[in-house]
């Protein structure tokens, strides 16, 4: 039987965004090992058929004892279990897991999910990370990129010497986001990012435009699901009080929320390809977002949603009040668009095939 080792440093993102190519090689009989840190959704992986193996990985820590240590574990199961392909996603996995591979001969995958704020910011810092990459993804058989900026950056950093494929982010799982008809006309406009609660998503620019909406439109609701980092909790409470933005948390019925709202907003300043602009898409809502690679390729301008130049708090609120005085069946155009927009470039089948075709390449290859 051949073997698949995962490597991933979160299991929702594992579970939400992968399934679809778990479940398409568990059917081809390949054994699947998903190795990352422990959490719920590792159960549903499980109840699949995948072999689980609990890895703590620190996402955004630069410790280099705790990294050390990565690099380790990873070596170890890779020895242990020799698998045919290793298939990897975000920055950790990506670079220690490719370093392993390396040192291994064992096949190797990478999905670059974006750059992050340590590669996005010019410095020391990132000189070090394009090191590492550099030396990491020499040997690696196959990039997945999910934006062409991104692969211009390390076609240009000369990270990448051998073949890579751009793909549509994660894809959108049409059947799991269906389209849902646009909410009833009844003055009530509502706003919805989905997000982590921080800088590095625009929060402080959604902060600043919905403050001045809200003085200016009665009939303007901002709702905000996400998990908060660090110290935004208390912000978001003091928000709320004043009915700025309604921060919601972390919330499982998210879809509940795309559904009530009239456009989904994110203000991010990096993406690999925006997962929520995707699906809020697919539902049949128009989004206002980032003109960033990420973001932009999700929309078509005025036509599915709106664009705006990042970090800019008035660029952002002029989209949102250009929004808000579209007639009704405009608004309600821009959704059906988006969804149409999905069925065509961003089906998830798309990316599963993709995989599909790198892997038998690379084990027929190999035989």
């Amino acid at each position: 039987m051949k073997k698949v080792v995962i490597f991933s440093n979160h299991h929702a993102y594992t579970y939400n965004f992968r399934k679809e190519i778990i479940q398409r090689l568990l059917d081809e009989h390949y054994k699947i090992y998903v190795v990352l840190p422990y959490g719920e959704k590792v159960e549903l992986l499980k109840k699949m058929g995948c072999e689980f193996i609990d890895l703590p990985l620190d996402r955004r820590g630069m410790n280099p004892i705790t990294d050390l240590k990565l690099l380790l574990s990873y070596n170890k199961v890779i020895r242990k279990i020799k698998p045919d392909v290793v298939l990897s996603y975000t920055i950790k996995p990506n670079i220690y897991g490719a370093l392993v591979c390396r040192r291994q001969r064992v096949p190797f995958i990478a999905n670059v999910t974006g750059l992050g704020s340590a590669v996005d910011n010019k410095g020391l810092f990132q000189k070090i990370i394009i090191q590492l990459y550099r030396l990491a993804f020499s040997k690696v058989s196959c990039t997945f990129f999910q934006n062409q900026s991104n692969q211009l950056f390390f076609k240009n950093k000369q990270i990448i010497n051998g073949r890579y494929r751009v793909i549509p982010g994660s894809g959108v799982n049409l059947k799991q986001h269906s389209f849902e008809e646009y909410p009833i006309d009844s003055g009530l406009i509502r706003f919805l990012f989905i997000g982590r609660v921080m800088k590095d998503k625009g929060i402080e620019e959604l902060v600043d435009a919905a403050t001045l909406i809200k003085k200016e439109y009665s009939n303007v609701q901002f709702d905000a699901i996400g998990f908060y980092e660090k110290d935004y909790e208390e912000r978001a409470k003091e928000l709320g009080k004043l009915g700025v933005i309604n921060f919601h948390g972390v919330k499982d019925n998210v879809h509940e929320y795309i559904n009530k709202s009239n456009a989904v907003v994110l203000p991010s300043y990096h993406e690999g390809m925006a997962n929520v602009l995707l699906e809020a898409a697919s539902t049949g809502r128009p989004v206002i977002a980032s003109n960033i690679s990420g973001c932009k390729e999700t929309f078509d301008e005025g036509v599915s949603g709106l664009g705006f130049e990042v970090k800019n708090s008035a660029a952002l609120t002029d989209a949102l009040i250009k929004f808000i005085n579209l007639p009704y069946e405009q608004k309600k155009a821009m959704g059906v668009a988006g969804r149409k927009k999905m069925e065509r470039e961003f089906d998830r089948n798309i990316v599963v095939n993709a995989y599909i075709d790198e892997i038998d390449r690379i084990t027929d290859e190999v035989n």
